[in-house]
């Protein structure tokens, strides 16, 4: 009883929950523009906030499937579009305030960077490869794309591996690797798992008898 209560309150009501997370960091962050608490640095500030938030919605959207597994609750995938669409929506912020506002679209510095600063490099190749699944996470793309969507799609676990290690190569810089390895952890975990749910779906189809036509 409790159990089907809680999957009608979340089919009822999860989705708008999602949205108001999705939306909540770029509210909280206007607000702190308006009200003059974006500390000191204000342009480090937004780079640090934006690129977190950008790695936090990366780990809830490839928590989305175990979560469907192990709750065996397929209304759970609903939440993966907004999801990724809000890491999109962040990282694009992250990528615009470290071009505009830092840099000043002063590309005599922007392209030394890229070669340069190793974890900028990483950044923007994992920037660059969420482009084409926030413009294909549409129904008619989908339709459009028919099964490559999918394959397409499973670019999300480079994603996962580039997105870290630009974090990490940073933060290594300034020997602050703590709230890195939080990440890598839960970044590795789901990895892990969808490792370990492959591998046992393929042994299972191994197993299973094969029918004689």
């Amino acid at each position: 009883m409790l159990e089907w209560t809680l999957k009608n309150i979340s089919k009822q009501y999860g989705y708008q929950a999602i949205l108001v997370f999705c939306l909540f960091p770029f509210i909280r962050l206007l607000w702190l523009g308006f009200d003059n608490a974006l500390t000191a640095n204000p342009i480090e500030f937004i780079t640090r906030y934006t690129g977190t938030w950008a790695l936090v919605f990366l780990c809830c959207t490839l928590a989305v499937s175990p979560l469907r597994k192990v709750t065996n609750f397929n209304h759970f995938i609903s939440y993966r579009r907004p999801l990724g669409l809000a890491c999109f929506a962040y990282a694009l912020l992250h990528f615009l305030t470290w071009l505009v506002l830092d840099h000043q679209l002063e590309f005599s510095e922007i392209i030394p960077d890229f070669y340069k600063r190793t974890y900028i490099t990483i950044g923007l190749l994992a920037f660059i490869l969420l482009i084409p699944l926030a413009i294909t996470s549409t129904n008619s793309m989908q339709k459009l794309l028919g099964r490559n969507w999918k394959k397409l799609h499973q670019l999300i676990y480079l994603i996962a591996l580039l997105a870290p290690l630009h974090y990490w190569i940073h933060k290594a810089a300034k020997n602050n690797l703590f709230t890195v390895k939080i990440y890598l952890g839960i970044i590795g975990v789901l990895l892990a798992y969808r490792v370990f749910y492959w591998a046992k779906r393929n042994l299972a189809s191994r197993n299973s008898p094969k029918t004689l036509n």
